[in-house]
Formats: structure tokens, C-alpha cells, sequence
């Protein structure tokens, strides 16, 4: 709830103690433009709408000026940097010959940097840094008592929880971002930049290979959108953000053992994380977009249950600290 409103509802809270000191007998009369008994009051969509958009920018501010998920986002910055400079000692050395396929795409156009980046942060670094902020959401600010006094003013708690989750897609967002951000500067900085070879052979020009860019992001922190339901459904089973977090990035890890058994090769399509590194994908002409839509179908159903699961724990919960 933006502080306009609580005005209007400590207003009206102190005009009906007043109403009821003195007397009942006295009737409200309604004026020609007062409501009906039980109407919908115009506007009241917008309010919402407002008041949702103040909460949403609030959990903006709180996630993005913490100096924890400003170190998070700076260690993803440096990742792309390692990598391209270890590529570019690697090749330049006596043995440049060698090395993967992958690595010779790199050399040949920096570009290539933004896939190979993305594709080193998926498994491990970009959930390890989204399950620490989701999980943080809000089993952090009720270890420090700013939950209580969030839930005194009525902004209504399912709003509260879609705006911690909306922050939370916009951190992936942002991480996500980061480091193709970095990437790109150091592609361009280490490697020669121009027409783009796809891995399964065919030749793009600069423009189309930075739309795929853009599109393989996009696609990476829509894939985290799972995680961040599941983070912020543990957030509301405790009241410390170190359990809250430690628990998220656990359950990342151990999801992530799980999908290299090939023992268990049948509960695998259902892990979170099975689909994660289809993005490779986008990278062939034309581009194959069945496992991308799998792996977003799979986010979709995550994102629903543990969502529900979350907003009903969240809603029924017994706010004292």
C-alpha cells in the first residue's frame, strides 16, 4: 500500500469511531453521489492497480540497493571476463589449436562469448544467485520485523506476495542481463566481432546474431521463474533468510545431482532444472524451439504450484515478527 492511502483509511476508521460515540440513532443519509450499500466504487480497480505498482517499485528498490545482491550481480560480471580471458590466454598460447569446438567459436567472434557465458552461469551461478534473493524475500524482512509492520497497513497479502515475485522475475532480468552485458564488452574487447557461425553450421550476419542474443537471455531468466516460486514458498516456511536462502540454493544442488543419475532418468523431464540448457537450441538455423517450450511449460507449472502453495502458507500465516 502506497502512504497516500493511509490517510484515507485512518480517515474513515476515525469518522465511524466518531459516528458510533455519537449514537447510533442518528442516520447516514447518502448524497447523490455517495455509493450504494454493497456497490462496486469506481476507481477502486485503479487503487489497486496503484497501490500494486507502489509495492512492486518498494520491493525494487529493497532488492536492488542491498550491497548483497549488488556483490551478487558484480560477481556474474566477472564471470564472462575470466572466461574470455582464459579463452584468449588459452589460444594465443602454444597449444591454441586445441580445445573444444565451443572454445574455436569464441576465438572467432566474440559474440559467441554471450552462449558460452550464459551457458558456464545456467547450471550453477545465476540459480545460486536467485535462490539467495528469493529466498530472502520475505523470511529476511520477517527476521528483521519489517513483515509485521508491512502486513499492519492493508495492502492485502497476496498483492504483497506478487510483487516480491514480480521482483524477483525482474532480478533474473537483471542477472540474467549482466552477464550478457559483459560478455558482449568482453567478446568485443578480446575477439574480432562480425558474421556469426551457428553450431549447426550456417553463417549470420551481426544484427540476427544479436536478436538471438537478446532472445537466448530472455529465454534463460524465464527459465528461473521456477526457482523463484520455489524460493519464495520456503521464504514463507521460516522466519530466518540464512535457513531460507541456504535451503533454496540446497534444494538447487541437490535437484541438480538428481538430474545427473541416469538411474533416474524418469522423474528427469519433471526437475526444474532438466530443460534449462536448451537455449542451445536457438543457436541453429532454423532455430528448434520443442525443447525450449518444454523447458518453459515445465517453469509455468512450478511457477503455479509452488506459487499457490506459497500465497495459501503466506496468507494463513501468523504474522508476529
Amino acid at each position: 500500500m502506497s502512504r497516500a492511502e493511509a490517510p484515507e483509511t485512518a480517515g474513515a476508521t476515525g469518522a465511524g469511531a466518531a459516528g458510533a460515540g455519537a449514537g447510533a440513532a442518528v442516520p447516514r443519509v447518502a448524497g447523490p453521489g455517495a455509493a450504494a450499500p454493497g456497490a462496486a466504487v469506481p476507481g477502486r480497480r485503479t487503487q489497486t492497480a496503484a497501490g500494486f505498482l507502489a509495492l512492486f517499485r518498494n520491493e525494487l528498490v529493497l532488492t536492488f540497493r542491498r550491497v548483497r545482491t549488488i556483490a551478487l550481480l558484480g560477481i556474474l560480471a566477472v564471470l564472462p571476463v575470466l572466461i574470455g580471458t582464459v579463452v584468449k590466454i588459452e589460444t594465443d598460447g602454444p597449444r591454441g589449436g586445441e580445445g573444444p569446438a565451443f572454445i574455436a567459436q569464441v576465438t572467432q567472434n566474440g559474440l559467441f562469448l554471450v552462449f558460452t557465458a550464459l551457458a558456464v552461469a545456467l547450471p550453477v551461478f545465476l540459480p545460486m544467485t536467485v535462490g539467495v534473493v528469493a529466498g530472502d524475500s520475505v523470511a529476511g524482512e520477517a527476521a528483521t520485523g519489517t513483515l509485521r509492520y508491512l502486513l499492519v497497513a492493508p495492502a492485502g497479502r497476496t498483492r504483497l506476495l506478487a510483487a516480491k515475485f514480480t521482483a524477483g522475475l525482474a532480478f533474473c532480468l537483471a542477472a540474467t542481463a549482466t552477464v550478457a552485458l559483459a560478455a558482449v564488452a568482453t567478446g568485443a574487447a578480446l575477439f574480432p566481432v562480425g558474421d556469426v557461425t551457428l553450431i549447426s553450421g550456417e553463417t549470420i550476419g551481426l544484427g540476427s546474431a544479436l536478436l538471438r542474443a537478446v532472445l537466448v537471455a530472455a529465454v534463460v531468466a524465464a527459465s528461473l521463474a521456477g526457482l523463484v516460486a520455489i524460493g519464495l514458498f520456503v521464504s514463507t516456511l521460516t522466519g530466518s533468510g540464512i535457513a531460507a536462502m541456504a535451503a533454496t540454493v540446497g534444494l538447487v544442488i541437490t535437484v541438480q545431482i538428481l538430474d545427473s543419475f541416469p538411474q533416474l532418468h524418469a522423474i528427469q523431464p519433471f526437475l526444474f532444472t532438466h530443460h534449462w540448457l536448451t537455449f542451445g537450441d536457438l543457436l541453429r538455423e532454423p532455430m528448434y524451439w520443442d525443447g525450449v517450450l518444454k523447458n518453459l511449460g515445465l517453469q509455468a507449472a512450478y511457477v503455479a504450484v509452488f506459487g499457490s502453495a506459497a500465497w495459501a502458507r503466506f496468507t494463513a500465516r501468523d504474522i508476529t515478527a
